[in-house]
């Protein structure tokens, strides 16, 4: 057996005032981990209010890379999240429109224990782990972000897929009040998929907060994928369904445009996307934040984001030119 399949056994908030999450807070100090500071506010930009801190502790995790962090100030100002805008400014500025409170998660398809789950259902049996993460975005930007979370491989042993799931399947809430929902720029919701083997990998987590806190909107409160080896927008935000499925899932950008945005989305340096090179990266480190990155200099792209000796053995024998 792989090493990656022995491993998966390993245990491994959007703009709003705090009194909303007193509940889910209540919660996670009886059942979870966690720890840490504030958001610091952009000129120009609705400042962001300081995060609920997550319980403690949190169990630093093996899978952390040493990369210097992006500021809290660059991971939580400096986004993509369609439905609540397009321009990078946008999610921060309308985070306070996602509604968060309460959350379920409906899981089905080829599984022994489908339903609709609370977050607090979802979380429960789960130790929440730091796992600091390099994560790049096909735009040519990447940020080493500290993730809280734990490993997706737990919940889908909760689950029970039967032999018919290849794959898993996800879908981001839908709320008629985002004011990227209105807007034709893609067919809402927004779906993303994995292989099964991928999403058992150790590497892939839920994530339900960032440097100690509770996830924001902008960021994808109040639970999101995390696959770091892939391009962020496999990376699905504020997830309220998850399936099972025998066939390969349609994926938002890959309807969107074929040709630009394949299923898998593996960072491939060697792969360009038709409109601009991904051979190098400008990395928003430290207290970088997205206007003067502009001004730094790039660095080459890593082969799947620097994770290539841990997940490279996925796809032995593709072509990944053409599933890109």
């Amino acid at each position: 057996m792989q090493d990656w399949m022995k491993m998966a056994g390993i245990r491994s908030s959007e703009i709003t005032d705090q009194a909303l999450f007193k509940r889910r807070r209540q919660f996670l100090q009886a059942s979870a981990a966690a720890g840490v500071t504030g958001l610091i506010g952009v000129p120009g930009i609705a400042a962001a209010k300081d995060g609920v801190p997550l319980p403690e502790p949190i169990i630093k995790s093996e899978f952390s890379t040493t990369d210097e962090l992006s500021s809290k100030e660059t991971i939580t100002t400096y986004n993509n999240f369609y439905e609540l805008g397009t321009d990078k400014g946008d999610p921060v500025r309308y985070a306070d429109r996602l509604r968060t409170e309460p959350w379920s998660i409906t899981v089905d398809g080829e599984c022994d224990n489908p339903g609709v789950y609370t977050l607090e259902d979802i979380m429960k049996p789960h130790a929440i782990e730091e796992r600091i993460y390099r994560m790049r975005c096909v735009e040519a930007w990447s940020m080493v972000i500290p993730w809280n979370g734990f490993a997706l491989a737990d919940l889908i042993k909760r689950m029970k897929p039967n032999s018919k799931a290849k794959y898993v399947a996800f879908e981001t809430v839908v709320q008629d009040d985002l004011p990227g929902v209105s807007r034709n720029v893609l067919d809402w919701p927004y779906r993303e998929g994995l292989r099964i083997d991928e999403a058992m990998h150790p590497l892939t987590m839920l994530s339900v907060g960032i440097y100690g806190e509770e996830l924001l909107g902008q960021n994808g409160a109040p639970i999101r994928l995390v696959v770091p080896w892939k391009y962020g927008y496999k990376s699905i935000k504020s997830v309220v369904r998850i399936s099972f499925v025998e066939e390969q899932p349609d994926t938002s950008w890959n309807l969107s445009s074929p040709r630009e945005y394949g299923f898998y989305s593996n960072v491939n340096p060697d792969r360009s996307h038709p409109r601009w090179s991904q051979a190098k990266e400008r990395r928003l480190a430290g207290n970088t934040s997205g206007l003067s990155a502009l001004f730094t200099s790039k660095t080459k792209t890593q082969f799947m984001n620097g994770y290539a000796e841990q997940v490279a053995s996925l796809y032995d024998g593709m072509d990944l030119q053409t599933n890109h």
